[in-house]
């Protein structure tokens, strides 16, 4: 086990972009209408809130275009609150596009957007902190990293959604495991525990790894790597681990689908674990 580093991928959001454009330029019509497992959104409004948070980049970091929040926000449930009411708006808006309006207009940002990505100094203090992974304040480094896991695990609704072969090649499905395990000390903070204690969560595959949270005097850390003494383990598939990660599925459900060594109570927190923004309620 070591010290988790931080994971880059600002190079990796291009590539990315490419993959969505040409999974959209496949699709027939009747695939635009599917449902997906984002709640009630339909693949044409998941590749609307795509163009809606790369539109956002933009005009933010490029363009130095902040519109402020209409309302006071005081705390994650507010921010949450307020991040849905923009989604709604959005892809209300959108439904005046057609998906081939969407898929040219996500052809033209896409990449202006991972450009401006790419260009944050990567250790320099972000605008926005990621908030699902707890704390105030992030670096450049994992807000882009947050962005990733939205592009990427979007994009995983939409071809679960049309039967589409999954990203789950190591170059893709590795950092985004190693940026979405940063959510587990929040998901644990109230968790007590003696020092040392230690849950391992690994995921299977070629793109898999294993991650180690480990309880120090006061608070978890995320460690790499396995253990040879764990207090308890979690072994995932990777559909089960992205789809419980990012709110597809109902923890039971994933649960179920896992494997479960030691302590299980010691594990069970995990499955609320969500490595998205969501009421806090809901993620249990």
């Amino acid at each position: 086990m070591q010290p988790i580093a931080p994971t880059y991928a600002s190079d990796l959001l291009a590539p990315l972009h490419v993959e969505l454009i040409r999974l959209l330029r496949g699709l027939a019509d009747d695939d635009w209408e599917r449902p997906t497992v984002a709640g009630s959104w339909r693949v044409r409004d998941v590749a609307a809130h795509l163009l809606d948070g790369q539109l956002r980049a933009l005009s933010v970091f490029r363009d130095d275009h902040l519109a402020p929040p209409d309302q006071p926000i005081g705390g994650y449930d507010d921010l949450v609150r307020f991040l849905d009411r923009l989604n709604a708006e959005w892809t209300t808006a959108s439904q005046r596009l057609s998906p081939r309006v969407l898929t040219d207009l996500l052809s033209l940002v896409g990449p202006e957007a991972a450009a401006t990505y790419a260009a944050l100094p990567p250790h320099e203090p972000s605008l926005f902190s990621v908030a699902w992974a707890g704390g105030d304040e992030s670096e450049n480094w994992m807000h882009v990293g947050r962005e990733y896991t939205e592009w990427w695990h979007h994009q995983m609704q939409i071809r679960d959604a049309v039967g589409a072969p999954g990203l789950f090649e190591r170059r893709w499905l590795l950092p985004l495991l190693d940026l979405s395990v940063r959510v587990l000390p929040r998901t644990y903070a109230a968790v007590e525990a003696e020092p040392g204690t230690c849950l391992v969560v690994e995921v299977e595959g070629l793109g898999g790894g294993a991650w180690c949270l480990v309880r120090g005097d006061s608070t978890w850390d995320v460690l790499e790597g396995g253990s040879a003494d764990p207090d308890a383990t979690i072994i995932l598939d990777p559909d089960t681990a992205w789809k419980s990660l990012y709110h597809a599925l109902d923890p039971a459900e994933a649960r179920s689908r896992a494997r479960l060594g030691g302590n299980e109570e010691l594990a069970a927190p995990f499955f609320g674990a969500r490595s998205v923004m969501v009421p806090s309620a809901s993620a249990v």
